[in-house]
C-alpha cells in the first residue's frame, strides 16, 4: 500500500486488508518491519499497489476520469478531495460502502499500478454519485418462442 499524505509525502507498507483503519488511525508495517501509526486527518487517500515503485509518483494514477461509462457493474462515484484534486471510481454497490472511516473503490484504469484506493471520510470534500452500473443480463431468444403461436 502507497499512503498518500495532504503534506504530498508518501509511506510505503502492508495493511491487513480488512482492517487497516480504526478508531480514526491507520496501522501499517513499513518495509523495514515497524508498525506505524498514521492519523487519518493526515492521509489524502491509500492506494492499494501491485508493485512499490520509486519516485514523486509511485501509486502511478494515470487517469483520474473514466473516458466513457464504465462496463463492471458498480457505484460510479466522483469525488472532490479537501485540497481541489478530483477522482472517480467505481465502488462495490454493498454494505462496504458503509464503512465508518472511508470509502474504498477501483480507479478508472486498471492497467496502472495502483489496483484500489480508500479514501478516508476525513480527506472529502464532496461525494457524488454519477451512475449505477447494473451487470448486463442476456436475454433468452424469444423468436423462437414465438414461431409456435402463429402456426396452424
Amino acid at each position: 500500500m502507497i499512503v498518500r499524505k495532504f503534506s504530498r509525502d508518501w509511506q510505503s507498507g502492508y495493511v491487513d486488508p480488512v482492517g487497516f483503519a480504526h478508531d480514526g488511525r491507520l496501522e501499517m508495517l513499513d518495509s523495514a518491519g515497524k508498525v506505524l501509526t498514521i492519523a487519518l486527518q493526515e492521509v489524502k487517500m491509500m492506494c492499494f499497489v501491485r508493485e512499490f515503485l520509486t519516485g514523486d509518483d509511485p501509486e502511478r494514477l494515470i487517469r483520474r476520469s473514466f473516458s466513457s461509462r464504465p462496463r463492471t457493474p458498480g457505484l460510479w462515484l466522483r469525488m472532490r478531495l479537501q485540497d481541489g484534486d478530483d477522482l472517480e471510481g467505481l465502488a462495490s454497490n454493498d454494505v462496504s460502502l458503509l464503512e465508518a472511516e472511508g470509502i474504498q473503490f477501483a480507479p478508472p484504469d486498471m492497467r496502472s499500478n495502483t489496483q484500489r484506493i480508500f479514501i478516508p471520510r476525513t480527506a472529502l470534500q464532496s461525494l457524488e454519485l454519477v451512475g449505477v452500473i447494473h451487470p448486463t443480463v442476456r436475454r433468452k431468444d424469444t423468436a423462437a418462442e414465438q414461431e409456435g403461436l402463429f402456426a396452424s
